[in-house]
């Protein structure tokens, strides 16, 4: 959750730490609002959307009960902002779950719609059994760990982390002018005070040195450099409605899991 950038680039980095578990509804639930909350803050020209199938339920790797129908729809909500849109594959470990999920989506990309039944003149078609449809039975082998009010939580602390970037980053690239003698002045300076660098590099690692990979909420002492959650209204985010991020309980992932499916992905 702390894993936030650093030196310029703090704040620039979102992760949504899922637990084992989460199914359908709460993925939407929490994915689609801090999808909203990310596009209003940084206001991309552009997204790159990494498509990891191991988020699916049963999955050899992945401890997440995705089906295929609501892994696509992530890839649609992402899709209706109207962003130029590169689509990647990633990971999976089922294989016939792996090309029934990305056959789905590439659908999606692509505005077709595609029938449910798998087509039996391949030579392909035996690895498919027993389900020999698209969107087969997801049958989770976990209980959703992810409580409303965990997920609730990380996206009033995710909310707040991205308050801290005012406004979409626009910054034109250029040529850099000549920095030798700056570096030169940071070695030196190295060599003379090399504690005081030290610390510097400690600091940056405090971060990410924590006792548990999830938020705890008020108990998470990792995140004691972050400003206190703002109240905010807990009563328009039920089921992914898609709302902005302002909500408590907005509706959707913060992924990388992540937003692969927390893979988070």
């Amino acid at each position: 959750m702390y894993e936030i950038g650093a030196e310029t680039g703090r704040y620039y980095s979102v992760n949504v730490p899922l637990k084992e578990g989460i199914d359908d509804e709460n993925y939407d639930f929490i994915f689609k609002p801090v999808i909203k909350d990310v596009i209003d803050f940084f206001q991309p020209s552009a997204i790159v959307l990494q498509c990891g199938s191991d988020s699916l339920a049963n999955d050899r790797l992945g401890c997440f009960n995705l089906s295929i129908k609501g892994h696509g729809t992530c890839v649609d909500y992402v899709k209706s902002f109207k962003i130029p849109l590169l689509v990647l594959g990633g990971g999976g470990y089922v294989i016939r779950n792996v090309a029934r999920c990305w056959t789905y989506e590439t659908a999606i990309c692509t505005e077709q719609d595609l029938v449910a039944e798998l087509p039996f003149n391949t030579e392909y078609f035996e690895y498919f059994a027993p389900d020999f449809s698209l969107f087969p039975d997801t049958n989770p082998r976990q209980e959703n760990a992810n409580s409303r009010q965990y997920l609730d939580s990380i996206m009033e602390t995710m909310h707040n982390q991205l308050k801290m970037v005012q406004h979409a980053p626009s910054v034109q690239m250029q040529d850099m002018p000549n920095s030798t003698s700056k570096h030169m002045n940071v070695d030196l300076e190295d060599i003379l005070d090399p504690d005081e660098r030290t610390n510097d590099i400690e600091e940056e690692r405090r971060g990410a040195d924590h006792d548990s990979e999830f938020y705890d909420g008020d108990r998470d002492q990792d995140g004691d450099t972050m400003p206190l959650p703002l109240a905010v209204s807990r009563n328009n985010g039920g089921g992914g409605s898609g709302s902005s991020g302002g909500s408590s309980n907005p509706g959707g992932t913060n992924t990388t899991g992540d937003i692969e499916g927390g893979s988070g992905k």
